[in-house]
């Protein structure tokens, strides 16, 4: 019963990572605006799922400890790009992309490169979410931040840390 228990955890934490970001990505759509967000903070977070994913992929994990993260990368992605046009920065987005793409091959450069990425790619994605709620704090403004989508946050990370 246990095995049966933890094996949905672990199929509704893939689900649910499927569709993380899209309640925010309806909201800043809808609202054509992304105030509210932080663009350093979701850059961090995209960091962290970025060198999470080499790890795995650079230490041969099997695909199922780590599906979930192209998808929510590329969410990111996308959520990044809609920020940047709506503040009027999208020629920027080029520069960030650059940068990352760079960076995914540099982690590989030397073992000790990624194993240290590693060590600290936890804290910075958790330090992005305080990236994100030091903005709230100053802006005072929630904007078009998803509710939703921070519930399924905190959902998939549970469920991340039991099903691991």
């Amino acid at each position: 019963m246990a095995s049966v228990l933890l094996d949905l955890v672990h199929l509704s934490t893939w689900a649910v990572c499927a569709v993380i970001k899209l309640p925010q990505l309806v909201a800043v759509l809808r609202a054509g605006s992304a105030s509210g967000l932080s663009l350093s903070s979701l850059l961090m977070e995209l960091a962290g799922h970025i060198v999470f994913l080499r790890y795995q992929i650079y230490y041969h994990y099997p695909l199922k400890t780590y599906l979930e993260y192209p998808i929510i990368i590329a969410q990111d992605v996308i959520l990044i790009y809609c920020i940047m046009h709506f503040s009027g920065n999208a020629k920027r987005a080029l520069v960030y992309a650059l940068i990352y793409w760079g960076g995914w091959y540099m982690l590989t450069l030397e073992k000790w490169i990624i194993d240290l990425a590693m060590n600290v790619c936890t804290f910075i994605s958790a330090a992005s979410k305080l990236v994100q709620l030091q903005h709230l704090w100053q802006t005072k403004d929630s904007g078009q931040v998803s509710t939703l989508s921070w519930g399924m946050s905190v959902y998939t990370s549970s469920g991340k840390l039991e099903t691991t």
